[in-house]
């Protein structure tokens, strides 16, 4: 399998009212980008570092992929709908798909 794209996101959540609206949202860029969820709020712990409450990990088809969808106008759009319900450190990285 080539190389994928992927979105690893570490966030904290203020307000999960707000942030069900960014979920819902959601679904449209990433499906537009062809991302998906391989790691989505299951239980986690800090072992060495610092963390936050909720960690995600997002798969795309290939690394250039992953930058279109966080660029794209549509998430632009979603970021401004948990900006004040959450924290969010994301980074996106290139790596092989192992499945």
């Amino acid at each position: 399998m080539g190389k994928r794209g992927y979105w690893i996101a570490s966030v904290r959540i203020d307000d999960e009212e707000k942030y069900k609206k960014y979920l819902d949202y959601v679904s449209g860029p990433f499906g537009k980008y062809g991302g998906k969820y391989l790691v989505r709020a299951g239980r986690s712990k800090v072992v060495e570092g610092q963390g936050r409450d909720r960690n995600i990990i997002i798969e795309f088809p290939d690394y250039d992929t992953a930058l279109a969808c966080y660029a794209s106008a549509e998430y632009q759009q979603a970021i401004l709908l948990r900006k004040d319900a959450s924290i969010n450190d994301i980074i996106v990285v290139e790596g092989h798909g192992l499945w």
